[in-house]
């Protein structure tokens, strides 16, 4: 039988849980109720009494319910018992009994949930209602495949309208609980490659899956949006991937300048500390992302500017800026542990960056290029979206996977 494992505050909401788990329960799978609350005394009725107690999610997230209590500090609490759910979960994953994950809350219910999904395989149902999902909910989803639903009225009973809602998401939860246990395994052995790639990058990491996958590799395309960025980070990280052929590091300008499809500092580092093999190429660097035409902060109105499309708004890089670029990229591939090789197209970085378009700016690319000659790597006379720049990327990453790295 599927197993949903309920992740609730049960101080505060141990009527709804009791409700949630009746009906999990009616939809045909087992529950795991799982305490993570420490505001009042925790639950103890026949109703709400949990499966894995608050106090032993404490104990898991290294701390006590007498301590969390004790300091009053509820921020600290609510990091201390998402830790501990987490590793809560790890356990039953590692037991066989987690085929979903449901949680209902506000915030700092939805903050432990999205903690403790948060190092759950991908492809595992992890879904979470809350008043916050109305709202950016990149805090909670982050990397990962969370389902998030707006629970439209505060967690504060079962009424006429969160019966709808909580209804809607026992079914889902037990649905995908049940489809997920029942799911045959579909590996088919071809190693996994994760690719970077943008909209103006696009030709390129075209030509470059279609070798790999030649090469009988399995490719993974990342959307370089921020959360494209992320994803493809917590894979390497996660060690899933035989390769990565970041291709499209453009988040990095949005992290120096200040644009909105950042993907933080951290940004081309996990395939390097992971020791994952790895193919890197200062491709979109030439752009910063903003919104519609008139989010452009105006401390940029006299920067070079390109409507993309009525919702994106790119803007050119300078000189100054490509060379700071191409310093933090030349000193994350020195600390990588393992193969990294950097490969650069000399005839520009991005489809606006090409002769007669409006990104052409020899001088700045020369900046970003010099910064580079930091780390060895390969200097192609090609534009970025030629098939053969493209192409020798992929070649040059299945010798690394392959052996003949370095």
């Amino acid at each position: 039988m599927a197993t949903v494992v309920l992740v609730g505050t049960l101080d505060t909401k141990g009527p709804e849980y009791a409700w949630l788990r009746a009906r999990v329960r009616e939809l045909g799978c087992d529950v795991v109720l799982v305490d993570v609350g420490v505001g009042v005394s925790g639950a103890t009725t026949s109703e709400t009494g949990a499966d894995v107690s608050a106090e032993q999610v404490a104990r898991a997230g290294g701390t006590s319910l007498e301590a969390l209590r004790g300091a009053a500090d509820r921020g600290a609490a609510v990091t201390a018992m998402g830790e501990g759910a987490a590793v809560v979960l790890a356990g039953l994953l590692g037991e066989g009994r987690v085929d979903a994950v449901l949680a209902v809350g506000g915030s700092g219910g939805s903050s432990i949930a999205a903690r403790a999904v948060r190092d759950l395989p991908i492809g595992l149902p992890k879904v979470i209602v809350s008043t916050m999902a109305a709202g950016d909910v990149a805090p909670y989803v982050g990397a990962r495949d969370v389902t998030m639903t707006y629970s439209v009225v505060d967690i504060a009973g079962v009424n006429r309208v969160s019966r709808l809602i909580l209804g809607n998401a026992a079914a889902a939860a037990a649905g995908m609980a049940r489809a997920h246990g029942a799911r045959p395994a579909t590996e088919d052995g071809r190693p996994l490659v994760g690719a970077s790639m943008f909209g103006v990058t696009t030709p390129a990491v075209d030509a470059a899956r279609e070798r790999l996958e030649e090469l009988g590799y399995e490719v993974l395309v990342f959307h370089a949006t921020g959360a494209g960025g992320r994803a493809l980070e917590g894979l390497a990280g996660d060690g899933l991937l035989a390769g990565v052929l970041d291709l499209t590091t453009t988040e990095l300008a949005d992290d120096l300048v200040g644009g909105v499809l950042s993907a933080g500092p951290d940004r081309l580092t996990a395939a390097g500390r992971r020791g994952v093999p790895q193919v890197v190429a200062p491709g979109a660097l030439d752009m910063v992302n903003f919104g519609p035409r008139d989010t452009v902060p105006e401390r940029f109105e006299d920067r070079t500017l390109y409507v993309h499309n009525p919702t994106v708004t790119l803007m050119r890089t300078t000189a100054e800026e490509m060379a700071e670029l191409g310093r933090r990229v030349a000193a994350k591939l020195a600390a990588a542990t393992g193969p990294a090789e950097l490969f650069v197209p000399l005839r520009g970085v991005s489809a606006l960056d090409a002769p007669g378009m409006p990104f052409q700016d020899a001088t700045a690319d020369a900046a970003c290029f010099e910064a580079l000659r930091a780390v060895p790597g390969k200097r192609l006379d090609l534009h970025v979206n030629d098939p053969e720049f493209g192409r020798a990327m992929a070649a040059r990453l299945h010798e690394m996977i392959s052996g003949g790295a370095r």
